[in-house]
């Protein structure tokens, strides 16, 4: 039998994780409103990691995942066909050129800095190609442990975090138009929830550009792990594709030949951005002391300088080569 001292502190306890519950809750009904921006839902997002935590953190990488994607596929609707094709096919020969010598720089980066093999892998591909989509399809096909994962996957979400708050400033600081902005976004942050964020707070033309280009970009996690499994002599796993930048694309041709669709396009749109804004908050809150900790100094250096180059150099030939 419990004491009477025992059952009243259970209870106390249980009111607690209860009342973070409803606080948790509160916040991410509020980030459904228009007054919050996706950047304010990632600040909001962190605030509450640091302080009462999450009280559903197991469920928060699925979450994050199928929100995310269902938003792109939304944002999709607000688009034209034409206009993403010409918009990908100026980004193809920048993002050929980044993943490569992202890849390359990344791993030398690495072996210089006496980082994990795998993890150092991990860090590289997802600064390359699409943050934590990247790292989380090719994990399992090098065999990735907990640990490894985890330490890519922090790295990365800490950098994105501050992606969406410091691009749009540099972007106006130089002038860049929102073709030249989406551009760079697409290129140069991680995480397609981030450059979605950073382009809609630019404007509409960079949001298209940066979607595009973007998903075009996530498309080379394909060729990227059939790669790594000869890499990693790993030839018995599968390989995780993307699906749902096809329903992207097909959203797209609905949008622009279908006048029904059109109809109620801009409806989805709204849905979607505010999935997004939700998506972002939950980002943010998944950030706990724990995960910052368990980055580690090393492999958030190599984040660092190779964000930064990657960084600097599509910057650098946007505005002078584009």
């Amino acid at each position: 039998m419990e004491s009477l001292v025992d059952q009243q502190r259970n209870k106390g306890l249980k009111f607690n994780y209860t009342f973070k519950e409803i606080i948790f809750i509160v916040l991410l009904v509020l980030c459904l409103s228009p007054w919050v921006s996706p950047p304010l839902a990632l600040f909001l997002g962190l605030i509450t990691a640091q302080t009462i935590g999450h009280p559903f953190i197991h469920l928060n990488q699925k979450a994050t995942s199928i929100l995310l994607q269902f938003s792109v596929v939304g944002l999709g609707f607000g688009m034209n066909i034409f206009s993403a094709i010409q918009a990908g096919k100026e980004g193809v020969i920048f993002t050929i050129f980044s993943i490569f010598g992202t890849l390359i720089l990344g791993l030398s980066l690495g072996k210089f800095l006496k980082i994990e093999q795998k993890t150092s892998y991990l860090i590289s591909a997802g600064t390359a190609i699409c943050g934590g989509s990247a790292i989380a399809a090719l994990s399992p096909v090098m065999q990735a442990k907990e640990k490894q994962i985890s330490v890519a996957m922090g790295t990365v979400f800490i950098l994105n975090s501050i992606a969406l708050f410091i691009f749009p400033i540099i972007g106006h600081y130089f002038n860049l138009s929102q073709t030249q902005f989406g551009l760079w976004c697409a290129i140069a942050i991680h995480d397609t929830s981030s450059v979605v964020g950073a382009a809609n707070k630019y404007g509409a033309t960079a949001l298209q550009i940066a979607t595009t280009v973007k998903l075009t970009r996530a498309l080379w996690i394909i060729p990227i792990a059939f790669a790594t499994t000869f890499i990693f002599k790993n030839r018995s796993k599968k390989i995780k594709i993307p699906y749902f930048i096809g329903l992207f694309v097909l959203a797209m041709i609905a949008n622009t030949f279908i006048p029904v669709v059109q109809g109620f396009s801009p409806f989805i749109v709204q849905i979607a951005k505010i999935g997004l804004t939700v998506t972002l908050f939950l980002i943010g809150a998944g950030l706990s002391r724990a995960v910052l900790k368990s980055v580690g100094i090393k492999p958030l250096i190599q984040g660092v300088i190779l964000w930064a180059v990657i960084a600097s150099v599509a910057l650098f030939a946007i505005i002078h080569l584009a």
